[in-house]
């Protein structure tokens, strides 16, 4: 009988988490346990190929990286706005920075 090993995949959406629990053989590919987990089926628009990115334990990995035993493959939604575009956007257009929670106040 093949070993096998515990590994969990991750795809956090606005309105809610999905994390699914699978056994796979060891050796198995990040690639394998996505397909596994049944969620490209699920949302049709994730594309771990293109747009969406997927880590291992919130490190960037590649689909064909071996999983070790109760790793947490992660898969990434794609940002809204880019933050230093927005940041550059903010400095350009002169406004006052925020430092920590409260507002900024001009000297």
């Amino acid at each position: 009988m093949a070993e096998l090993i515990d590994v969990e995949v991750s795809y956090a959406l606005p309105q809610r988490c999905e994390l699914i629990r699978l056994s796979l053989p060891a050796g198995s590919t990040v690639a394998q346990a996505i397909d596994a987990s049944g969620l490209r089926e699920r949302y049709p628009d994730l594309d771990v190929d293109g747009r969406n990115k997927v880590g291992i334990f919130a490190k960037l990995t590649k689909l064909d990286a071996p999983l070790r035993d109760r790793d947490r493959v992660e898969i990434y939604r794609p940002l809204i706005a880019d933050p230093k575009a927005v940041r550059k956007k903010r400095a350009d257009e002169g406004k006052a920075m925020k430092k920590g929670g409260g507002d900024a106040v001009e000297a």
